[in-house]
């Protein structure tokens, strides 16, 4: 089959190119995002593969069906950028349910512990032959209390992270899971208590700015928030004014709320007109990455397999175990054994 990569980087080509020839496919490489514009450059493909920052909503849905497209290949686990009340009955959407979540909560812990320790401004400083220590001083992370929002896989390992440095874990989710050693607690409680909370909830309706002016103000004043998640669990503007007013210490940002145009992309020699991102970079507490906890050899070749066994299944006809269903809002459970196991 042709697969048509949107947004590709040179290090997706690497994965996917290794593992094409086993797959008996044809791929073809955009430097650039999907959008309603560029749509209409997949035609000829049966396939289309895009990440986290391409945006298929209604119009583009339906240049890609009109122009052939049968399949829409997520190579990342949320969907939130898929209009799949267009797609129904149009063009399937499978995803990568999951690749390495190891590597998303140890980026988690690696955000926590640079952010506490300093050790960023500390590499600067000593590079500049500067090796005074002032302004250097941590906490002693056992003995705290870490709160986690969201305990699917990627919560599971990361409370076990943090169980590992001798901290306390609290919990919060709608679906608390039975063989999880937390204890779970309401929202407003987890904030009160946790001197760290980490986001690793999906973006929803219901979890859209579930950080934001209200629930900061519930925080403790030296607490830190890590988001690896979605950038728009964190209301931007209401962090911006809590980092500035001192109602929490500090945020460890893998994820932004406006991250489209700007992650991923070398923008060294240009001037960021995001003035909220702008803003979030001279904070001193603040430790921004681009989106890059996914980044690891064992997730980039999970990522790569799953995305093309996905493909494989919809040309031999196979059940998609991986779809994403509009009736089910989710994993697909509905599945018509008309089409054979499949969403329609």
């Amino acid at each position: 089959m042709k697969i048509a990569f949107y947004d590709a980087k040179p290090y997706d080509k690497v994965w996917f190119d290794t593992l094409a020839g086993q797959y008996d496919c044809e791929l073809k490489y955009f430097d650039f995002k999907l959008n309603a514009e560029t749509a209409c450059l997949a035609k000829g493909a049966e396939v289309v593969c895009i990440f986290v920052n391409d945006n298929a909503d209604d119009e583009t849905l339906g240049i890609l069906h009109t122009n052939g497209v049968k399949l829409l290949a997520l190579r990342c686990a949320g969907y939130n950028n898929v209009n799949f009340k267009s797609a129904r009955g149009k063009i399937h959407v499978v995803r990568v349910p999951e690749y390495s979540p190891a590597a998303v909560a140890e980026h988690a812990m690696a955000l926590l512990l640079t952010l506490n320790r300093k050790t960023h401004r500390a590499y600067g400083r000593t590079r500049d032959n500067n090796f005074s220590i002032n302004g250097f001083i941590g906490i002693d992370l056992v003995g705290k209390t870490a709160g986690i929002i969201g305990t699917g896989k990627i919560g599971r390992v990361f409370a076990g992270i943090c169980k590992g440095f001798g901290m306390d874990v609290l919990a919060y989710d709608p679906y608390p899971a039975d063989d999880l050693d937390v204890k779970y607690i309401g929202l407003d409680e987890l904030l009160e208590t946790s001197d760290i909370i980490s986001l690793h909830c999906p973006l929803t309706p219901d979890t859209r700015h579930i950080i934001n002016a209200v629930s900061l103000t519930k925080m403790k004043p030296h607490s830190i928030i890590i988001n690896t998640s979605r950038g728009a669990l964190i209301d931007t503007s209401a962090l911006i004014d809590a980092l500035k007013n001192r109602i929490i210490g500090g945020a460890g940002l893998d994820v932004y709320e406006e991250e489209s145009e700007y992650f991923f992309e070398d923008l060294s020699d240009t001037i960021i007109k995001d003035d909220e991102l702008s803003r979030l970079l001279t904070f001193p507490n603040v430790l921004l990455t681009s989106h890059q906890a996914f980044f690891t050899e064992e997730a980039m070749r999970e990522i790569a397999q799953t995305t093309l066994e996905n493909v494989r299944a919809f040309a031999e006809g196979a059940v998609l175990d991986n779809e994403i269903c509009y009736k089910c809002d989710g994993p697909c459970v509905k599945q018509d054994k008309k089409n054979k196991g499949r969403c329609f």
